[in-house]
């Protein structure tokens, strides 16, 4: 279900509408409406918070964004803009489908939202905490976008469960599967990602050359495993049926997001099966 909901979701990072909406409400640069538009549910926030739920930022990085956006936008400025432009986004690619194809994608998208248990998952609960939006394409995405932060909100848990630190988990996936400079705009130094490498081969995940492991691969794949438990309960309520039939809608419009998001890109989200 997440390869199918996410894409909806990220429109919000990949699409030019997006950018040029944070730009319309004086959020220039990808990085500021990146960091206001997500934390935006959180309320004015300063960094600290920001720098624990995103996780993979290094504290500079973020503090260089948080609470400076504020003065350029208001939480409520940021929200609009990421709902404007992502609805923008959806609306470029599915205006060939029935009206009644995406009310009732986000009717089942808003109901596997609804179950979700929030507790204990910050960027989860700030987002389902927002007002549904009046149209289909805003309610599918803010839907999408409650169940992806409930989703990393436990993949976060998992990490710091496995005692993956920041670097650590970005310097693994850049071991195993995502190419670096998709990854390495996140304000670690060269030194922090040398340290991390070294951290990993210690406790056995890459080989002095930097491959990973069985070993790592192994405790990689308790991390997802337990990623993937802890975001089942939506999907254990909204049932098989309604589950395969919110596939079958999601569909098409995955599709088409997946045109703009890059192929290898820093979410790790992979393509739909051909």
């Amino acid at each position: 279900m997440w390869t199918h909901y996410e894409p909806v979701h990220a429109v919000t990072y990949f699409h030019p509408r997006a950018r040029s909406a944070y730009e319309a409400v004086g959020l220039r640069g990808y990085w500021r409406g990146y960091f206001a538009g997500r934390a935006a549910p959180l309320g004015p926030t300063e960094a600290a918070p920001v720098i624990a739920a995103f996780f993979t930022f290094a504290p500079p990085m973020v503090t260089r964004a948080l609470p400076a956006v504020w003065r350029l936008a208001t939480p409520q400025e940021a929200l609009r803009a990421r709902l404007t432009g992502a609805v923008q986004a959806l609306a470029e690619f599915t205006y060939e489908l029935p009206e009644e194809h995406l009310t009732e994608a986000a009717d089942l998208l808003e109901a596997a939202a609804g179950a979700a248990d929030n507790s204990g998952r910050v960027l989860g609960a700030a987002n389902a905490a927002l007002p549904a939006g009046e149209y289909p394409l805003a309610r599918l995405w803010q839907a999408a976008t409650t169940l992806r932060e409930h989703r990393g909100d436990g993949h976060i848990a998992a990490l710091v469960a496995a005692d993956l630190d920041p670097v650590e988990a970005l310097a693994w996936r850049v071991a195993l599967d995502i190419p670096a400079q998709h990854l390495l705009g996140r304000g670690w130094s060269e030194e922090q990602w040398a340290a991390a490498r070294d951290r990993l081969r210690s406790r056995g995940w890459l080989t002095r050359d930097g491959e990973p492991t069985e070993r790592g691969r192994a405790g990689f794949q308790a991390v997802e495993d337990a990623t993937d438990a802890a975001a089942a309960r939506p999907w254990q309520a909204l049932g098989a049926d309604r589950a395969d039939r919110l596939r079958e809608l999601l569909e098409p419009v995955a599709r088409r997001c997946h045109s703009v998001i890059p192929a290898q890109s820093p979410i790790g989200l992979p393509a739909l099966p051909a």
